[in-house]
Formats: C-alpha cells, sequence, structure tokens
C-alpha cells in the first residue's frame, strides 16, 4: 500500500527554501562587500576585489612611511637641534653614507645639505682607515664610542689644506646610524686668538685716543709759534735759512696733525646707518682700485647674491674694504710689474658664528684675497695694531681703522697668511 504524505501542522512556518536562503545570505553580505569594494584593489579582469598577501603568524608588518620622509628613509627631525652647534655633526650608515649633515659642514664646505647628504664621509678624510674601523666597531657595539684625530679636506680648490680635527663617533638608537661629530682642534685657540686680539684692540683703541689727545694739544702751539717766529725773521745773511727751518716746522707739526685726526677719525665721525649691500661696497673699491692699477692688476669677482642687506655705514665699510684692498694692491707692485697679481673678492654666508663671546644665527663673510708674497712673521700678530706696517713709508693705521671701522659694526676682521697666499676676511652679522 502506498503511504499517503500529512500535512504539516497550520502553527509550523514553512522552511525557506535554498533559493531564499542564498538570498538572505547575499543581502547580509551586501554591505560588507560594498566596504571591502571601497578600500580593496580589483582585479582588472574578473572584477573581484585582491586581497593582501597572508602575514605569517608572529611577523609584524612593516609600517608605512609617513608623508615627508626622505627617500633614504631618514626622517631629518630629531636630528635638527645638530643645527644649533658650532662644530661640524654629520648622521652615517656604517659605510659612511651620509644622511644627515648641520649647517657647519655646509659652511665649511661651502655645499648645500643636500650636496652632501648623499655622499661617502670618507671622501672627506686624507686617511681613511682609522675612521673604517671607528664606524665597524661602534655598529657592532664593540665600543659605544670611538675618539681619534685625523685630517680632512677643507674644499676642492688647490690651495685648500687639511683640517686637523679631533673624530669622535657615537651610537645611536638605530645600529645602523651613527653620529659623527669632527672639532677643530685650532677651533678653540682661535676664538681664544680672536677673544685676545679684540680685547687689545680695545685697550689701543682707548690708549690712542687719549695719546692723540695728548699730542693734538701742544700741535697747535708748536705750529703757531713757528708762524710768529717766520714773520719776527729780518732779513739777513741767515734769513733763507732760518725761513726753511720754521717750514721744516710747520710742516711736521702739520703731518703730525694729520696723522692724530686719521687716529681720531673712526670716532669723530657719527654713523650714517642705512641698508647696505655687501655687494654695492665690493663694486665701488674695485672700480676705486681699478682706476689705480690699470694694468698688471686682476681684481677677481666671487659673490654669493643670496645675501640679504643688512644696516650699517656705507661710506665707513667702503673705507674699511678700500684699506685692505690697497694694502694688497701695494704689497704686489712686483707681480704688477710682472702682470700676473690678482686680488679676489669673496663673499659666503656663514652660520652659527661666534664674534666677541657673542653668537650669531647668520653672518656673512668677505673675503680679500691676494698673491702676493705674505704678510711677514714678525708682524702677524701686531697688523692691526696701530703704527704696525710692513711696507717701507707706510702709516700703519689703514688696517687698524678698518678693524674699527668692522668693530663698530658688531663684526671682526682677522688674516690667514702665507707666502702665495693672503686671505683678510671680514666677518659681520646678519640680522
Amino acid at each position: 500500500m502506498n503511504a499517503k504524505s500529512t500535512p504539516a501542522p497550520d502553527s509550523a512556518a514553512p522552511a525557506p527554501s535554498p533559493k531564499a536562503r542564498s538570498g538572505g545570505a547575499k543581502a547580509r553580505a551586501a554591505p560588507a562587500a560594498a566596504a571591502a569594494s571601497s578600500t580593496a584593489p580589483c582585479d582588472a579582469v574578473t572584477g573581484d576585489a585582491t586581497l593582501p598577501p597572508a602575514v605569517p603568524l608572529g611577523t609584524v608588518p612593516p609600517a608605512a612611511t609617513p608623508p615627508g620622509t626622505p627617500k633614504n628613509g631618514l626622517d631629518p627631525s630629531p636630528y635638527q637641534a645638530f643645527d644649533l652647534l658650532a662644530t661640524l655633526v654629520a648622521v652615517v650608515r656604517p659605510d659612511g653614507t651620509c644622511e644627515f649633515a648641520n649647517t657647519a659642514v655646509e659652511t665649511l664646505f661651502n655645499l648645500p645639505r643636500r650636496a652632501v647628504q648623499g655622499s661617502n664621509l670618507l671622501e672627506w678624510f686624507a686617511d681613511t682607515a682609522r675612521l673604517v674601523d671607528a664606524l665597524e666597531g661602534v655598529s657592532r657595539n664593540d665600543f659605544s664610542s670611538s675618539r681619534f684625530d685625523a685630517q680632512i679636506r677643507r674644499g676642492p680648490r688647490a690651495h685648500d689644506d687639511l683640517l686637523p680635527v679631533h673624530v669622535i663617533v657615537s651610537q645611536t638608537e638605530d645600529s645602523q646610524r651613527l653620529v659623527i661629530e669632527l672639532i677643530e682642534n685650532a677651533q678653540q685657540s682661535r676664538q681664544d686668538r680672536e677673544e685676545r686680539n679684540l680685547d687689545q684692540v680695545r685697550s689701543t683703541k682707548e690708549l690712542t685716543r687719549n695719546l692723540a689727545h695728548e699730542i693734538k694739544n701742544p700741535l697747535g702751539g708748536i705750529r703757531g709759534a713757528a708762524q710768529l717766529l717766520a714773520l719776527e725773521l729780518q732779513p739777513t745773511d741767515l734769513w733763507a735759512e732760518l725761513e726753511e727751518y720754521t717750514e721744516v716746522i710747520i710742516h711736521e707739526a702739520d703731518r703730525l696733525q694729520s696723522l692724530v685726526d686719521r687716529l681720531l677719525a673712526p670716532h669723530r665721525r657719527a654713523q650714517v646707518v642705512g641698508d647696505v649691500n655687501i655687494h654695492e661696497v665690493c663694486e665701488r673699491v674695485r672700480t676705486l682700485v681699478l682706476a689705480q692699477y690699470p694694468r698688471g692688476l686682476k681684481l677677481l669677482r666671487d659673490y654669493d647674491i643670496s645675501l640679504p642687506d643688512f644696516r650699517g655705514d656705507r661710506e665707513q665699510l667702503i673705507q674699511a674694504v678700500l684699506n685692505i684692498v690697497q694694502n694688497a694692491a701695494q704689497a704686489l707692485h712686483e707681480r704688477i710689474a710682472e702682470g700676473d697679481a690678482q686680488i679676489a673678492l669673496r663673499t659666503r654666508v656663514a652660520r652659527q658664528v661666534t664674534i666677541g663671546k657673542q653668537r650669531w644665527r647668520l653672518a656673512l663673510e668677505l673675503h680679500i684675497e691676494d698673491n702676493g708674497p705674505g704678510v711677514p712673521d714678525e708682524i702677524k700678530d701686531r697688523i692691526f695694531f696701530p703704527l704696525v706696517s710692513g711696507r717701507d713709508g707706510g702709516s700703519g693705521l689703514g688696517l687698524t681703522l678698518a678693524q674699527t671701522i668692522a668693530q663698530q659694526h658688531q663684526g671682526m676682521i682677522d688674516c690667514d697668511s702665507q707666502p702665495g697666499r693672503t686671505d683678510f676676511r671680514i666677518t659681520l652679522p646678519l640680522p
């Protein structure tokens, strides 16, 4: 007998068909699919969302590179404080590749930071063996830091000599990045010498002013007495000879008066302060000197046109630069006769400069460089003192007045001289 099917009770809900179940699942999955499609990339052929590769258990996925991070992966922000240091600081990899350099490095090599970063630090050193050992040892944590003395190249020019430095290689939190600090061995001694020179110049200036006033007071009496004596002379056999004597007295009194006036000139005249462009000053001096030496002398120009204007007395600065350039031209008289005399005017920007115990963020440097015989060794330490001259017939006041004018502008002048190259550097702070 065939079995009959029994109908389900009215209270029981009919079971959903497979098609209905599938439709409900698709409905529930629709929002999730839409969210996934907005973030996940799709396959270009099938249109299906492509999932990222699975990450093995226990593996930390790499962090995304923050926007603005350089291509070498080094975020420079933790190292910006190094720009406040006067010493040379670089962040390098164990192989010597430079990833960060502070402004002191830019100033020394006269290169922008982007040109230094990416270069190899080993190229700076005359002998690389000690540096290679130090970088390898510190990166392997054989020791936390290493110190040694070395010599680095100042620049690409042929006359650039080697700079002796003390090198300190230190660890960072990242074993693949090391900090190298280069301290000039002569830096401290140079600062001491500059401070000593400034103190000596100040003392000499005060002494000179007092002495000039003491000399000037009786000069008027001497000259007046000589003039009265000349008027009282009677025509006799000795009249011509006596008149010559009085003229000598008057002439020498006038010469001494002129010398005293030159000593007091920077202190008498009030500064006329205005906006000054250092290149206009250089061009004015260049024109004056070339008019005096039209043949045999080349005045070369190497200007950094990015230097801003600053506040100062334009005429005084022209006089200061003119004194130095004229001294250089007078020292080049033999080369001028031969036709190969050169004076170069070069301007650069300097960062984190100390002038007279005061720190300046920016300063301009004007280098006046000649190919003359150099400053005699016996007066190198005294060339800015009054009445000190290495030339016969020189008054010894030109450099003194130039240094005084530079100091009135909160700057200073120093000199680096050797046979065949003398470099006077005028450093003035910038706003």
